[in-house]
Parts: C-alpha cells; structure tokens; sequence
C-alpha cells in the first residue's frame, strides 16, 4: 500500500531531514519503504514523504511506537498537523 503523508514541521527543514535519515533502521523494523520526501516550493514547512507500507496494521503501530514518535517530535514535526492520504495502485 502506498500512502502519502504531509505534516508541519517546526524547527527547519535541515534538521528534519538529518533526523528523518537517522530513523530509517526504525521505519524498517515496520514495513515501510521511503519511496520520495520533500517540501512545498515556496514553504518548506510543509513536508511531504511517499511511502510504501506492508500493512496499515504495521503503520498504525509504527505511528504509536514511543522511539518513533520521540524521533519524529525531535525533528520538528507537529504530530497533530499529520495527514494522510492512501494511494490507489
């Protein structure tokens, strides 16, 4: 399944990519495969990522799983902005 997720970030686009690089061995652990990521043209705020999940099982639980969510708020990203959209293949 494939899926793209947009979400608000707040402490710059740098760090988030620095940080969203070093969690690749967690996305791993669940099944998800970084297919594309990047952010508006002109705001680079608003961050984009196209993934490709095994299950939404699996996602779900990466979502709740407390590293990744650690992970993901030490980048920057507003966890409440998240959103989802599920792709047709």
């Amino acid at each position: 399944m494939k899926i793209i997720m947009n979400v608000r970030i707040t402490q710059g686009y740098e760090k988030w990519v620095e940080l969203f690089h070093s969690a690749g061995s967690v996305r791993e652990q669940f099944g998800i495969t970084v297919l594309a990521y990047g952010h508006d043209k002109d705001n680079d705020s608003s961050v984009y990522q196209v993934l490709e999940v095994e299950s939404m099982e699996k996602m779900q639980e990466a979502m709740s799983n407390p590293e990744l969510q650690k992970m993901r708020t030490d980048a920057g990203v507003d966890l409440e902005s998240q959103r989802v959209t599920f792709l047709v293949e």
